[in-house]
């Protein structure tokens, strides 16, 4: 069948059908084929080769793997993985997923972008119609005039979004703002912000983790919630260097985390299911075990750390009961001893099995401890990071080979600089998860209530904002629902700009949206790595399509029309921002090959030996002190102690200075008879976040399901394969049941990132299967972070 489709070039069929029609058509033709991977070198034309043109993945997938796009007739016929043959790398090729290999079918789907759009429907209802370029450039830079000179420059807004990635990525929206005059700029990640904050408080500057090579020597490698099976999947990044551990390392591998995820198939040699967002308490009875059996690395902890017994507590802090030692032991705090009884109910690990890690943790050396970022991404995601970064430092197992400090892996990354966006004059700051406070009641958040940073508080609500290549103002936000209320009342945020290339939810809340260009339709790089280093280029595979343009084009043309552009572009092209960016790195770096051979190359790889995380402190504490207050790893926090005396937090907030356990608002703790389960999410191998979401053959293959004990799907006569829906609160949505073992009782869950699907004016029940129907605007106490994973709710059939 394949071998009868039509050949369709867009040259030839415009000039018949007019340009609505050919991409229609010609993304019929894309998608039509039953392959993955485009139509394949089978189907070219047997007296033309294909050009080959190299590429990148540019999507939030730290793989950022090598593309090579065959074109031929101005169109992409096949796309082709990384296959170069360089001797010093030939076994370690950067093989795209199925995603990477399947970015035909987005780039030429029917449903892309071509032409500057207007909205003619309400906020949220997707209705728009085309206008011309110039209409585009004059209302954005009208409206941006209006906001500035109505609200003041605070009063602008660039939202957080992951879309893409490359050394250009956003930063044209950021230089031109800067050069208007500034706008509200955002910290921290929905992905991390939990796990940054705390980094910067327990190790200062110094809190990366070891890299993965390194634990090929441990004898014990233990892993909280990661899998880089399915989150880092492809290229030479964590996804390949994780099965390599797997394969090399002698030591044994013990996976906790509530799914057996598919990280475990090969070389693991136990999954102990835990509850979700139950790490701290697993940690806080493993030192109970290991303080009671006198298992400790006392000098260890005096040397390198503070705060783990009065010993080593800050002067102004002894003699309260605040160390960690007082709160595992039951003399300090809550007055409770955290024993492996007291730990079993909340972790649903049994007791004995409990003391049996805590042996095996005190006879590991070198002890390997790691975590994903499932465990900080919960409400109470401080502290659980924290304790799993405590974990190797009871028996002092950090900074020594074979060890970690508890920190994710560690990425070894050639830097390259991105395009400079320029000082930015407004010197306040918002935590990138309120965003939508800050449009709906902005100037009555504050620095000790809210997080703000730079000022006291907001002078200003959101006004202006863009959303250049994210998808996070509903579908990857929390509690949709309400993100919609916020966005579609046009009196709170006055203009919305939104810059895609695709109808995704978010788009459908723009005022005017803008048709944008793949990093493989214009001059690009991207540097990436995990224990192998690559940077991978990118050439235009075809001519711009219809009216679409890069983000840099876009701005160049506001800019024009603000009166900067001189002061814009400097006189470069993209392309020649890149190549000058570029050469002033191979400076610094005389490794690096040319401009110009990097481009033939398509991409250049580089290895180094594994790190060892704090190593540097271990050798000497004196001379490389670290960037905290005590300048030592700090197990009781003044920072934190600091901010419970200075912040405002709610009445239901318990918050640590140590790295305690702290039930979750809605976790597996506070379920209710109305909402009995807790409900968690995790990543995907069919997407990266809601990227490649719309691409059925992929839905096809990985379908949106929930997991579900067979005890909890059997007392609610719930089958493999149901319908079911999913509530609570915040809202309703709909998916399949996967009915498994592989997910403790008591917890359900599915993975983040499917495609919003709710008739928001009518009975607004999400039918993809998206989570954030189901998750709070509350955030993080202290990191102000997404806690997208603590979530309760109920599960019937459909």
């Amino acid at each position: 069948m394949q071998e009868s489709m039509p050949r369709i070039s867009r040259r030839s069929f415009v000039k018949t059908t007019g340009a609505l029609g050919a991409l229609a058509a010609a993304g019929g033709a894309a998608t039509a084929t039953g392959s993955l991977f485009g139509v394949g070198a089978a189907h070219a034309d047997a007296d033309a080769p294909d050009e080959v043109v190299w590429g990148h993945c540019a999507i939030n997938c730290p793989s950022r793997c090598p593309l090579k796009f065959h074109v031929k007739d101005d169109e992409i016929v096949w796309v082709e993985a990384d296959t170069s043959s360089d001797a010093a790398f030939e076994d370690r090729q950067a093989r795209a997923c199925l995603r990477g290999r399947s970015y035909r079918r987005w780039m030429n789907s029917p449903d892309r972008l071509s032409y500057p759009l207007k909205r003619v429907g309400a906020r949220g209802e997707g209705k728009f119609e085309r206008i011309s370029w110039e209409e585009a450039i004059d209302t954005i830079a009208g409206e941006l005039t209006r906001v500035i000179e109505s609200y003041g420059n605070d009063a602008v807004y660039i939202d957080y979004a992951t879309g893409v990635e490359g050394v250009t990525t956003g930063q044209p929206f950021q230089r031109l703002l800067n050069l208007c005059g500034g706008y509200l700029d955002y910290y921290g990640s929905y992905s991390a912000a939990q796990l940054a904050y705390m980094q910067a408080t327990v190790f200062g500057a110094s809190g990366g983790g070891s890299a993965l090579k390194t634990a090929e020597d441990a004898e014990l490698v233990l892993v909280f919630g990661s899998s880089p099976i399915e989150t880092r999947q492809g290229g030479l990044h964590t996804h390949y260097d994780y099965v390599a551990l797997r394969e090399k390392t002698k030591g044994k591998i013990i996976v906790i985390d509530p799914r057996f995820n598919d990280s475990l198939s090969g070389h693991s040699d136990q999954w102990l299911p835990i509850n979700p967002g139950t790490d701290a308490a697993l940690v806080a009875a493993i030192a109970y075990e290991l303080i009671a059996a006198d298992r400790i690395d006392v000098d260890f902890l005096h040397t390198y750390c503070s705060g783990f017994d009065e010993e080593s507590m800050p002067e102004a802090a002894r003699g309260k009961h605040l160390s960690y030692k007082d709160y595992v032991l039951g003399e300090g705090y809550d007055k409770v001893e955290k024993s492996p009884e007291w730990a079993a109910p909340i972790t649903g690990i049994d007791a004995d099995a409990i003391r049996a890690l805590a042996a095996e943790i005190a006879e590991a050396s070198p002890l390997f401890v790691t975590q994903g970022w499932g465990p900080q991404r919960r409400s109470n995601g401080e502290w659980n990071f924290w304790s799993i970064c405590l974990l190797p430092l009871l028996v002092g197992q950090a900074g020594k080979p074979g060890t970690n400090n508890g920190n994710r892996e560690s990425r070894f990354i050639i830097p390259l600089t991105d395009f400079p966006s320029g000082e930015n004059p407004v010197e306040a700051s918002i935590s990138c998860f309120l965003f939508t406070d800050a449009i709906d009641h902005g100037t009555e958040m504050t620095k000790t209530k809210d997080g703000v940073r730079g000022a006291d508080r907001l002078s200003n609500n959101i006004k202006f904002l863009i959303n250049y290549a994210g998808n996070c103002l509903t579908n990857q936000h929390s509690d949709i629902n309400k993100a919609h209320d916020i966005l579609a009342d046009e009196s709170k945020c006055e203009f919305i700009l939104a810059v895609d290339t695709v109808m995704c939810d978010s788009a459908k809340y723009a005022d005017i949206l803008l048709p944008d260009l793949f990093r493989s339709e214009q001059v690009s790089l991207a540097s990436t790595g995990s224990n192998t280093a690559y940077i991978v280029t990118a050439q235009p595979c075809t001519s711009p399509k219809f009216e679409r343009k890069t983000a840099y084009e876009m701005c160049e043309m506001l800019a024009e029309k603000l009166g900067v552009r001189d002061e814009f572009t400097e006189g470069k092209t993209q392309a020649e921002w890149i190549e000058e960016l570029y050469e002033a790195d191979r400076e610094e770096d005389p490794e690096l090959p040319s401009y110009a051979e990097l481009v033939e190359m398509g991409v250049y790889k580089r290895e180094r030996p594994g790190n060892i995380a704090l190593d540097k402190f271990v050798a000497d504490p004196v001379e490389n002190a670290l960037a905290t207050p005590s300048g030592k790893i700090e197990i009781f926090s003044q920072k934190i102690a600091k901010a419970m005396e200075e912040w405002e937090f709610a009445e239901d907030e318990t918050v640590y200075p140590v790295p305690a356990y702290v039930p979750e608002w809605h976790g597996v703790e506070t379920t209710t008879d109305e909402f009995p389960l807790a409900l968690s999410g995790f990543h995907y191998r069919g997407r990266v976040h809601s990227s490649w979401g719309s691409i059925e053959l992929l839905k096809e293959a990985n379908p949106q399901e929930l997991w579900i004990n067979p005890v909890d799907a059997e007392s609610r006569g719930i089958k493999q394969g149901d319908r079911v829906s999913v509530k609570n609160e915040f809202g309703e949505t709909q998916l399949l049941a996967k009915v498994t073992p592989r997910i403790v009782p008591g917890t359900v869950a599915m993975a983040q990132g499917a495609w919003h699907d709710a008739d928001m004016q009518g009975d607004r029940i999400d039918r993809g299967g998206c989570i954030n129907t189901l998750t709070t605007q509350r955030p993080s106490p202290l990191a102000k972070g997404n806690p997208q994973h603590s979530n309760i709710c109920n599960v019937s059939k459909a």
